[in-house]
């Protein structure tokens, strides 16, 4: 198939909002929402670094539209629509992108997302996929990463790690834990599970918040940086699952592993309201861990047994 076909017969089908012209025409016309902001973010996965050349297609492209999702929940957005970008080499075939288009038609079904457009291209290099998301949340109630304040708790949803292991045991074909651990493990990696329903309700108490992307401590040290605070995390808090324990252990080093592996996808936040916190995430059915509390200073400090744990790398660096 050539680029019209791809667009006509595998994508044009996911295209269900009116304003999006079956992808017919040279862009969408989005119309305004009274009283409400719109939210945009955009983020890659490139084959080699964020999934691998032999994951399914639909893996694959649920993997690149939840880690979009995960910025927009992080920010207490809605999701509504994305733009997809595919560079794809020779070797994808029309079945590859039947079951990507599969992978996106069941998660658009679970979050209530449609696709817009895009752009298809062929690449000499890796398969690399861009999308741009875009959601809604009553205007001027967007959480920002600037409001953490003394004496607010810090908070996290989730489990962190989990990808970082799969990784491993996906890299190093390792299996010796035991199947149950490994396959939770692998389908971390494979399956982000940003909590996008738990996002919108961040709008009622959060202070400050941001997407667990390149590792907690990493990107909490940009919630401390730019409201200008110290955040203090209580090591043995940190939410960390069974199999994760199982794999790396519990020790102080297992514990700056998990928080500096990244991939995660979680929602960091700041709140001094920990009833509402709790409220919402029991009506959401999310796990929520506090972790630590904000202070007067600077930085991010990782605190174990009483003493304050050195964290060489505090997270993934892109380049």
């Amino acid at each position: 198939m050539d680029e019209f076909d791809i667009i006509a017969k595998i994508f044009a089908p996911l295209a269900t909002a009116p304003f999006a012209f079956g992808l017919k025409d040279d862009a969408a016309a989005i119309p305004p929402r009274p009283g409400f902001d719109m939210v945009v973010t955009t983020d890659a996965v490139a084959e080699g670094t964020d999934f691998f050349a032999f994951d399914t297609p639909s893996g694959i492209a649920r993997k690149a539209l939840r880690v979009n999702l995960s910025d927009l929940a992080s920010k207490g957005a809605e999701p509504a629509f994305y733009l997809l970008n595919l560079s794809l080499p020779a070797t994808v075939t029309a079945d590859w992108l039947r079951s990507f288009a599969q992978g996106l038609r069941a998660d658009q079904e679970d979050f209530e997302i449609g696709l817009l457009g895009g752009d298809t291209g062929r690449t000499e290099g890796p398969l690399s996929i861009a999308v741009t998301a875009m959601g809604y949340l009553p205007e001027g109630t967007l959480v920002r990463r600037s409001g953490a304040k003394p004496g607010h708790d810090l908070y996290v949803t989730g489990t962190i790690g989990d990808s970082g292991g799969g990784l491993q045991i996906r890299r190093e074909k390792l299996a010796d834990i035991s199947v149950q651990h490994r396959n939770f493990l692998l389908d971390a990696y494979h399956l982000p599970k940003p909590p996008v329903r738990f996002g919108s309700s961040l709008r009622r108490f959060a202070s400050a918040s941001i997407d667990v992307s390149d590792g907690l401590i990493a990107d909490l040290d940009h919630v401390a940086k730019i409201s200008g605070v110290k955040l203090v995390l209580d090591a043995a808090a940190i939410p960390r699952s069974n199999a994760l324990r199982a794999f790396w252990g519990d020790d102080a080093e297992a514990i700056i592993r998990a928080t500096t592996v990244g991939d995660d996808y979680q929602i960091a936040f700041t709140a001094s309201d920990h009833e509402s916190v709790m409220a919402a995430a029991r009506e959401t059915a999310v796990t929520v861990t506090r972790i630590g509390r904000v202070e007067g200073g600077e930085g991010v400090e990782l605190q174990f047994e009483g003493r304050k744990l050195a964290v060489p790398k505090p997270g993934y660096r892109h380049f």
